[in-house]
């Protein structure tokens, strides 16, 4: 201290002196914000959402794909996205051979400061497994609170808004559980069929059993279903072995699109489910409009 005192000079302040002070770290125990919100770059849109509800005002949020109208299977990189990769300070993606895309663009922008999430990973997720794990509500929660360790340990000085945002959010996902809980109890056991497996987990929480699986895996995979598969396809719809179908409305397929107009036909119900989060709604919105569908899809009987 001394030897700061006579590099000021006679005529140091006590206000100059505490900025040095500050400067030089001499205060450990205070806190310094982060000049600028923290970079967030999601792959998927989803993950942007929780994002910005854990990070609030003290990140900037950057959504890869965020258009429901788009194949995300069809998806190119552009510069502009190479971009805001490489000045990203946390990147979440995916992973099991989703968005193989974002591997290439991050082993190109290497960082040894950067964080990186990998969603798969964070549940055990290899690849093979179903990719779509958004619909897997433990997978959102385990998200959620490694992105706020994350945070925490990059921005100390808004520990606390981090930590109220994450038990906020754990809070807004109880109205979900409790409606997979209320349709479980009535449409367990019950046949069900789909064009793709996009509500593969939401399926395995309602405890409902799911046909034509095979053909759902090459549909997803862009492969021709054998001949087998599609006459099986055909006749649960035509004779109402199965009581729903879900259909991938976001990325268009011949042979999926010529199933859903057969459901249609033969009085089959059919519900919408999406592999991006749609714009004006957030995950837990997203979700419940779907379980919505499912519930009317499927009213309860009469005695």
């Amino acid at each position: 201290m001394l030897a700061l005192r006579r590099a000021l000079g006679s005529g140091w302040k006590p206000v100059a002196w505490l900025i040095l002070v500050g400067m030089f770290g001499l205060f450990p125990t205070m806190s310094v914000a982060r000049a600028d919100p923290l970079k967030i770059v999601a792959a998927e849109n989803v993950y942007g959402d929780i994002a910005k509800q854990i990070g609030g005002p003290d990140v900037g949020v950057t959504s890869i794909l965020n258009n429901p109208d788009q194949d995300p299977h069809l998806f190119e990189i552009s510069p502009s996205v190479g971009r805001d990769v490489s000045a990203a300070g946390i990147v979440i993606y995916n992973g099991i051979d989703y968005d193989p895309w974002m591997e290439k663009l991050l082993a190109t922008a290497r960082s040894t400061s950067r964080k990186t999430i990998v969603v798969a990973a964070l549940v055990g997720r290899k690849p093979g497994d179903n990719p779509h794990i958004w619909y897997d509500l433990a997978t959102m929660s385990a998200l959620a609170k490694t992105l706020s360790d994350i945070l925490i340990a990059a921005d100390p000085a808004h520990k606390v808004g981090y930590e109220e945002r994450l038990a906020q959010f754990d809070a807004s996902l109880k109205p979900i559980q409790a409606k997979i809980g209320e349709l479980h109890a009535r449409l367990a056991g019950t046949l069900v069929t789909a064009t793709e497996p996009v509500f593969g987990y939401m399926f395995d929480a309602l405890g409902v059993q799911v046909r034509n699986q095979a053909f759902q895996l090459a549909v997803m995979n862009n492969t021709e279903p054998s001949v087998s598969d599609i006459a099986a396809f055909e006749n649960d719809l035509k004779t109402h072995q199965v009581k729903l179908l879900i259909y991938n409305s976001q990325a268009t397929d011949p042979i999926a699109d010529r199933m859903r107009k057969l459901a249609q036909a033969s009085g089959v119900p059919v519900v919408g489910a999406t592999e991006t989060e749609p714009a004006g709604k957030n995950y837990q919105a997203w979700l419940l409009s779907e379980l919505d569908a499912v519930d009317h899809a499927l009213p309860k009987q009469n005695p």
